[in-house]
């Protein structure tokens, strides 16, 4: 079984799920973190990548 991660917004608390991805701005599910896009911002706040930390995984 494969292993996804959990990323949360240290900004505003969003989580980004790589099994569940966010299709409403252009994320498969199954998306991993390395393939999410380095433009990409967090659709709560518009923070970075560089602002997710990894809480689970």
């Amino acid at each position: 079984m494969m292993s996804y991660k959990v990323l949360t917004c240290i900004v505003c608390g969003y989580n980004y799920n790589e099994e569940l991805g966010d299709e409403e701005h252009g994320l498969a599910p199954g998306t991993r973190w390395e393939d999410v896009p380095d433009d990409w911002e967090c659709p709560d706040c518009g923070a970075g990548k560089s602002d997710f930390e990894m809480v689970a995984a």
